[in-house]
């Protein structure tokens, strides 16, 4: 048996299977911001019982723990991570502090820019230098260095990070200083930027170090503890973690380069997404993850989701780019699109709606939850339309106040002079509108037309949302995946292992000294072997990627080939990929020009052929419709009465019309718009929508 849990601002989920069978038990419980690993423990634990219940003493033993969370991003936000120092070259301490001298909002007289992790006070420089292309111009100064981490020490900081300019083409003075921490302070967390991104950058480079400093205590305890707890239910069992590109790794390894973790929940979302896709055939798709606290999307083609190599975290405006840290780690290409759930809506300054971005949490929580949350929320406006029964929230086991979201709703209402009842469709309509525009300019900018695409929902929010989301955007199917509110959880589970190498080296193609680029690849190749081992990796897919640009412009287009000996013909395989991929981008090449190579990668990643999930319980047990409710209707301006229907009472080949609501546990999809609505061999949910306007 294999479990995954997913930690969400909201909601803790877990999924149980049985590998290979792919039966599965799902369980959901309150997030505890104060012990994100009390959660984790209650899960598993539900989770053990429900498999014990169904299985009686046939009951598997536990074989793996996969795990995602929202830890690194949280502490990021929070500003909660360990006392950090940084440890630079001699002139470069101001790096965190000059960026690149970019204003994210030229128009805003009193823009704030974020923070630097590190203070002036524990930034220490030492004499060295090292020229572009990796040639030593000042060797490191023994003196220098001991007395940099004596100052640091004297600061108090409990974890360092070391960033020195060009060390991604040589390394040896970073692992030199690193070497001189762990002598003079063995309990000091170190953090080399030369292991975390080899890449070109020093700004975004040094960032990412101080980031993964920042955190690394933190999760180092986090991973210990939970470790410790899945030893208690069964000592050796392995956890494995989910990591920001789509896979996943050790938590040996997690715990050592933490920053990798920084998306993988959303990560594993879109995973879940492409799982179904490809379970149903379907080569275009919106991935659509919902849950409790935002909205993100990914565009992803031929069951693949873009990855990009650069990321920004902890913006101080969260839909503004640049004004964030940024952390150059391989990150599946998502975009936050909206709120979530438990996203506060209030009447701003000028007497208008807002919605998000400050969320209720779990604690206290959405009005209706009963908590002591006082402000109406997104939830508490989908409750009030109708859309979710104040009954049979988690299958009943949390009942929601709807007394208390009514009177929500009105000190809401009597600041914008609007009745209860039009200012939850307000906050619901808002967020969908706000969603399906940022949704509509990530498709553009990807080349693509939402009308060829299909949106797979997942999330506890996602399948509320989805259809009045597909429908302003005017794609026409959804697709709703078997356990979607806990989609992130089948996602980690249908991941596949992986690991991402990169190292920059600027160099026109024509000049490439090939023997060098075997050389370095081959030796992350062999450091990726060894992290794919310690997972259990087998049967994995090399590829070879290269960031090239026409020398001289500002921008690189990323490109991919197999991996094979590496030699002229790799030069070749590149550059038919460059040019196919700026013609396909631009629509022409340009005459005479020189390509050039600024970073390698590398990636393995072990082979899938996606993964078929079924319940274990007795969840399927086919019957009438639960009964009906009023709902509001948009495109009728009105409440009517639509047919209410358990989700897991319909067999597969059931066809239905919209509109209508199918409850499940862990979500709800409502169809509140004329379509064709299908249960599919997978027990998916395959809603066609009829009625746009």
């Amino acid at each position: 048996m294999r479990v995954a849990v997913d930690i969400g601002g909201t909601f803790t989920d877990g999924v149980a299977t049985l590998h290979p069978q792919g039966r599965i038990w799902v369980g959901k419980t309150p997030t505890t911001p104060s012990d994100p690993g009390e959660a984790v423990s209650t899960v598993i634990g539900d989770l053990l019982r429900q498999v014990a219940v169904s299985m009686g003493g046939a009951s598997p033993q536990l074989g793996e723990v996969l795990h995602g969370t929202t830890l690194v991003t949280n502490t990021l936000i929070e500003r909660k991570g360990a006392a950090t120092g940084l440890i630079t070259t001699a002139g470069m301490r101001d790096a965190l502090d000059i960026g690149r001298e970019w204003r994210y909002d030229p128009y805003d007289l009193d823009i704030v820019l974020p923070q630097p992790l590190v203070p002036p006070e524990c930034r220490a420089e030492v004499a060295e230098r090292l020229g572009a292309h990796g040639d030593v111009l000042e060797a490191l100064d023994d003196a220098d260095v001991a007395a940099a981490i004596q100052a640091l020490a004297d600061a108090g900081v409990t974890s360092v990070a070391v960033s020195l300019l060009h060390a991604y083409m040589d390394d040896s003075h970073e692992r030199r200083i690193e070497a001189a921490i762990k002598a003079r302070l063995p309990e000091m967390a170190v953090s080399t930027s030369s292991s975390l991104a080899r890449e070109i950058g020093e700004f975004e480079r040094t960032s990412t170090a101080t980031a993964n400093a920042y955190v690394k205590p933190v999760v180092a305890d986090y991973l210990r503890q939970l470790e410790a707890r899945i030893g208690d239910i069964r000592r050796g069992i392995p956890l494995r973690v989910m990591v920001s590109s789509g896979g996943f790794t050790s938590a040996r390894a997690g715990a050592e380069s933490p920053i990798m973790l920084l998306e993988s929940g959303p990560a594993a979302g879109v995973l879940s997404a492409l799982n179904t896709a490809r379970q149903n055939d379907v080569d275009q798709v919106l991935a659509f993850d919902m849950g409790g606290t935002t909205a993100k999307a990914c565009v992803a083609i031929d069951g693949e989701a873009p990855v990009a190599h650069s990321f920004e975290c902890a913006r101080v405006e969260r839909f503004k780019r640049g004004s964030g840290l940024p952390i150059l780690i391989p990150s599946i290409e998502l975009i936050e699109i909206g709120a979530g759930g438990g996203s506060i809506a209030y009447c701003n300054r000028l007497g208008l709606l807002n919605v998000g971005p400050e969320s209720s949490g779990s604690v206290p929580g959405p009005a209706c939850y009963g908590r002591g949350g006082a402000q109406p929320t997104v939830t508490d406006a989908d409750l009030l339309l109708g859309y979710l029964n104040p009954g049979n929230f988690l299958g009943g086991e949390m009942a929601l106040d709807l007394d208390a979201t009514r009177a929500a709703m009105a000190r809401l209402g009597e600041q914008l002079k609007m009745p209860a009842e039009s200012v939850a469709w307000g906050i619901c309509n808002m967020v969908n509108e706000n969603m399906a525009s940022a949704a509509r300019i990530h498709i553009a900018e990807t080349g693509h037309d939402p009308r060829e695409l299909s949106m797979v929902a997942t999330g506890g929010a996602g399948p509320v949302h989805a259809v009045d989301v597909a429908r302003k955007l005017r794609i026409p199917r959804v697709l709703v995946p078997i356990a979607a509110g806990a989609g992130s959880c089948l996602g980690m589970l249908a991941a596949p292992a992986r690991v991402d190498r990169a190292w920059s080296s600027p160099q026109l193609l024509a000049e490439v000294d090939w023997r060098q680029i075997a050389r370095v690849l081959g030796q992350l190749k062999q450091e990726g072997e060894a992290e794919l081992a310690s997972v259990g990796a087998r049967d994995v897919e090399w590829r070879i990627g290269a960031d090239m640009r026409y020398y001289g412009q500002g921008a690189e287009v990323p490109v991919s080939i197999p991996y094979a000996e590496v030699d002229a013909a790799t030069g070749a395989g590149v550059l038919a990929a460059f040019e196919e991929q700026y013609q396909r981008l631009y629509g022409r090449l340009v005459p005479n020009a020189r390509p050039q190579v600024t970073t390698w990668r590398l990636v393995g990643k072990a082979r899938t052929e996606g993964s078929h999930f079924e319940w274990g319980d007795a969840r399927t047990r086919g019957g009438a419709p639960a009964g009906s409710r009023p709902i509001y209707l948009p495109l009728r301006r009105a409440y009517g009465e639509v047919p209410v229907h358990d989700r897991y009472s319909l067999a597969a080949g059931t066809t239905l019309q919209g509109p209508l609501i199918l409850e499940e546990r862990e979500s709800t999809l409502v169809v509140a718009v004329a379509a064709d609505v299908a249960v599919l061999a997978d027990l998916t949910i395959s809603v066609t929508i009829k009625e746009f306007e």
